[in-house]
């Protein structure tokens, strides 16, 4: 780099430049045209690397890389950028090489901010303590521990404390910021496409060539991390927030104190307070996300829970275990749990615990609520999902933060699974009358016996899930109970032990907790097939040492599961719901 010389500095004010001190303004010094600058002030330092290349505005146009009605402050630029008709002024940003930005307001940084890292929020309990930090190596399963675990929490705070504090903030590699009106603190990260957004402040954006991220018109984001992948576009409202990798938030969306993971889509309604674990899906208007742990969810159109316990402010909260889904106008009343992949209709207010009857459809109508425990396992809604899921992942597959475990069933399902059948052969055997009565739910006899079945059918699923899956040698970790850590599937152990490592300080940074957590994630297949192996023993004893003859009893529930899940669909199109079409292309996947 090299100080203009005054032949320079005449030409540059015939151009229409001026500078606070021209002796504050540094170019490079074999690529750099005078005649690519036009109407430009310069304050405080400003350094110029070389201008001698065109880049691409939109697909098809490109234009000249230069400097042209501009006023900035502070600034370094890299090579071949374009930076055009800054209305406001750029202040205290460092511009790497290929970026173009045109027809802006104000981008400046002030003071020495944390970009948004370090924000803590209370998610689920509105009315609590903080127990998420914001940061912009945040990953889902991090999130999730932190929930319960001060320790965790702690330790994010302190490694963003002990960051070095930045005067300056960054854009990245070949981004563009198009129609921004206001930006304030924030840092923008490398292949970045903003576009007319509003108002961006004491925020991160993560991006990168090979997972750009989209920021689109008319967006309010206020103290949030937005990571690669993410699209945040169309009015959205994003304060105090995470938003993950490849999830979308848009239509007007408004998001407080929320947290959204891996592929989760949420359009036209807003969340409050809401812990949105991978693939938590919302499209519909009229419906909040309030005070609610969601993961591989599906909202229905004017969804909505209440956290509000009116003197004692919004302090409940609740939980819809993967693959949970409400429907339209469904109202669930904090606190309740809602077992995997149950469906949840009407208005519920009883408050349940419903966690050990997976597969389950939950009617609440006119004050009563009833259960019918399992009939999920065989719809063509929970085969669809099932097989959706992996192919709609948009990660790129060599850079996936989030740890997701698409298996199903798994031993977390199952193990909820035994508990039900249990439950309900409980019921059957000891109870007289036709209704049974649960979590103050009301199961019929008739229906709790078909549970029982579509139970016994889940088990064996889920043993040919195992059997047939390539498994490493046996460290029996997998006959521990499990949890689901936010997409992450291990046994219950496991995660006690790092907890306690991280609070005894033998885990001492997040970057060590999340290689520990990948280590679990990468033992899945071997957990699994010990808990496998002693289901199998507690199932059935002697009988079941014979492997042949279990798979056989597997492959035969498996095939009972296909033949259900097509006469549901066929019972779909009787209802006049598909088309002939529609039908035979979806039964020729079912296999």
């Amino acid at each position: 780099m090299r100080k203009l010389t005054d032949r320079e500095i005449e030409l540059l004010v015939e151009q229409g430049c001026s500078a606070e001190n021209w002796l504050g303004i540094e170019v490079e010094d074999d690529d750099f045209r005078v005649d690519a600058l036009s109407n430009v002030n310069f304050y405080g330092n400003v350094s110029i690397g070389g201008i001698s290349g065109t880049i691409e505005v939109e697909e098809g146009f490109e234009k000249r890389c230069g400097i042209h009605n501009a006023t900035l402050r502070n600034v370094s630029i890299g090579s071949d950028c374009l930076i055009e008709n800054v209305n406001g002024y750029i202040s205290n940003y460092d511009i790497a090489d290929g970026v173009f930005i045109s027809n802006v307001g104000v981008m400046n940084v002030q003071g020495t901010p944390l970009f948004g890292n370090g924000t803590e929020v209370a998610v689920l309990n509105e009315g609590g303590e903080e127990n998420v930090v914001l940061y912009d190596k945040l990953t889902a399963q991090i999130a999730q521990l932190m929930l319960d675990n001060k320790s965790v929490r702690q330790m994010a705070l302190r490694e963003v404390s002990a960051r070095p504090r930045m005067e300056h903030g960054t854009i990245g590699k070949g981004s563009r910021i198009v129609g921004l009106r206001n930006m304030n603190n924030v840092l923008v990260g490398e292949a970045c496409d903003i576009q007319g957004a509003s108002c961006l402040t004491e925020s991160t954006i993560l991006s990168s060539e090979e997972s750009p991220t989209f920021i689109g018109p008319d967006v309010i984001l206020e103290s949030s991390i937005v990571a690669e992948g993410a699209t945040v576009t169309d009015g959205a409202k994003v304060y105090s927030s995470f938003v993950g990798e490849s999830v979308h938030v848009g239509k007007g969306f408004s998001s407080e104190a929320s947290v959204f993971f891996a592929n989760a889509y949420m359009d036209n309604g807003e969340s409050c307070a809401a812990f949105c674990g991978p693939f938590a899906t919302s499209h519909h208007k009229s419906t909040l996300l309030i005070g609610g742990e969601f993961s591989f969810y599906n909202a229905g159109s004017n969804t909505n829970q209440s956290n509000h316990a009116y003197k004692m402010g919004p302090i409940h909260y609740g939980v819809l275990e993967r693959g949970a889904k409400t429907a339209s106008g469904s109202h669930i009343l904090w606190p309740a749990q809602i077992g995997t992949f149950t469906m949840v209709m009407g208005k519920l207010t009883q408050h349940p615990d419903l966690r050990s009857l997976p597969f389950s459809y939950v009617m609440a109508s006119e004050g009563k609520t009833y259960v019918v425990p399992g009939i999920n396992v065989k719809t063509v809604g929970t085969w669809r999902d099932v097989n959706k899921w992996p192919k709609r992942d948009l990660r790129p597959r060599g850079n996936r933060k989030d740890l997701i475990n698409f298996a199903f069933p798994n031993p977390f399902i199952i193990q909820s699974v035994l508990e039900g059948k249990q439950l309900l052969e409980k019921m059957v055997e000891e109870e007289s009358g036709d209704v049974f009565t649960y979590q103050n739910c009301l199961i019929k006899r008739s229906a709790a016996v078909k549970g029982i079945r579509y139970y016994d059918l889940a088990i064996k699923l889920f043993i040919r899930e195992v059997l047939n899956s390539s498994h490493d040698s046996s460290n029996e970790a997998g006959v521990d109970r499990w949890v689901d850590v936010c997409g992450m599937l291990a046994p219950q152990a496991e995660i006690q032990r790092i907890v306690d490592d991280v609070a005894s300080g033998a885990i001492g940074s997040t970057e060590e907790l999340t290689l520990v957590l990948q280590q679990i994630h990468a033992d899945y297949a071997s957990n699994a097939y010990d808990y496998a192996q002693q289901l199998m023993q507690k199932l059935g004893g002697s009988m079941f040492i014979d492997l042949d003859f279990w798979l056989k009893e597997a492959e035969e529930a498996y095939e009972c599961w296909l033949h259900m899940v097509r006469d549901d669909a066929e019972h779909e199109y009787q209802l006049g719901d598909v088309s002939e079409e529609a039908l035979r292309e979806f039964l020729a996947k079912v296999k």
